[in-house]
């Protein structure tokens, strides 16, 4: 009994996945559970097995969504390798994420689906900020970043870098691109809150950081 539970949590899992896509794609408002099924190349019947309606598939997508998103930052965090390697892997994880909301999804959530969604966003944000607190005391204790931090407002700061980076408007007026934003906002992070250590790591791999972000595009 369990092996078939699992193979039923698992095919949900990949559904998920592709149902994830279709958000992006599409919107959420533009999709019912027909056009879902549709695309999914199942019936609905099926698809109601998963599933009681719209909302709990939204609810049931945010949740395996933040499990997903903690097994990537455990990933991060398992790895041998130090604060500002692992900063930078998170804050790209971050951004790549968030990039792919337009507008007019991060809209649809907060009109249509504002309580599932002020639920899923306060549990990422809050698990962002564990890890870069996690990140900011490894750095210290590395030698760096500087011990002198005031670790509170330095990770509701970046956090914020992070969500603002993605006005469309900025872009706009700046003529940069997101990406061209993301560089120049991870650098000006890191040697704000670097020891002369620090710089000098980050100096010596720059170029390499950089060609890692355009690979991710």
């Amino acid at each position: 009994m369990s092996n078939e539970i699992d193979s039923q949590d698992e095919k949900f899992e990949l559904m998920l996945d592709q149902i994830k896509d279709l958000f992006f794609e599409f919107g959420i408002r533009n999709l019912n559970m027909d056009d879902i099924s549709h695309k999914l190349g199942i019936s609905k019947k099926t698809l109601y097995r998963f599933v009681n309606s719209k909302e709990d598939l939204l609810s049931q997508f945010f949740g395996y969504d933040q499990k997903r998103w903690i097994e990537a930052m455990e990933t991060i965090a398992s790895l041998e390798v130090n604060a500002i390697e692992k900063l930078f892997k998170v804050s790209l994880m971050v951004y790549e994420e968030m990039k792919r909301f337009n507008p007019m999804l991060l809209f649809e959530l907060k009109k249509y689906y504002e309580p599932l969604f002020n639920e899923f966003n306060a549990s990422r944000m809050a698990h962002i900020s564990r890890s870069m607190t996690m990140n900011l005391e490894k750095g210290i204790l590395e030698g760096l970043y500087r011990k002198d931090l005031n670790i509170e407002a330095v990770v509701a700061i970046y956090m914020n870098y992070l969500v603002e980076i993605h006005n469309a408007e900025v872009c706009k007026i700046a003529n940069v691109t997101f990406d061209e934003i993301f560089r120049v906002m991870f650098e000006n992070h890191i040697r704000a809150i670097s020891t002369p250590e620090g710089v000098a790591y980050f100096e010596n791999r720059k170029k390499e950081i950089i060609e890692s972000l355009k690979n991710n595009n």
